[in-house]
């Protein structure tokens, strides 16, 4: 299986999962008299091989990510290091999303705000973060899809 295989299948048991729960919390009580629309049994064992499933394939994603490399990294560096520059852009955004609105006047006795920051450059910086999280993250997919699972 491939890396990228094991990652959909994770995802798709995820959903499955929070599925189940509320498909198990509606079945919990019943009226007196009257039976469930599904069996909890049946619900809480198909629950448990999910999450069975679900705790192998995290495992061995990890493991994998752990000991694959691409461009001198582990994917577990790769990942770290996209998902804090996800962060980073997103506060960055938010500058130049706040720094640009514009707080009109009323009358020009009203006191003037201006940006406190270079909005041009924080955008180009957003940008140029933007690009690097593209690249990153083509870079996982085509590991992903070229490197099996390690299990």
């Amino acid at each position: 299986m491939k890396l990228a295989e094991a990652l959909q299948e994770r995802a798709d048991l995820n959903r499955k999962i929070t599925s189940l729960r509320g498909r198990l919390e509606n079945v919990v009580l019943v009226q007196e008299g009257e039976e469930p629309v599904e069996n909890p049994r049946e619900l809480l064992g198909e629950l448990d091989e999910s999450v069975a499933r679900l705790e192998y394939l995290m495992a061995a994603i990890n493991h994998t990510n752990d000991v694959t490399e691409a461009d001198g990294m582990t994917l577990t560096q790769l990942i770290a290091k996209k998902d804090a520059l996800m962060l980073k852009a997103a506060v960055y955004r938010g500058m130049v999303q706040e720094a640009g609105s514009n707080t009109g006047r009323a009358r020009g006795t009203e006191i003037r705000v201006i940006p406190a920051v270079n909005v041009p450059g924080l955008q180009k910086e957003a940008d140029r973060m933007a690009k690097e999280i593209r690249q990153l993250d083509n870079l996982l997919q085509a590991t992903n899809w070229t490197k099996d699972l390690v299990e």
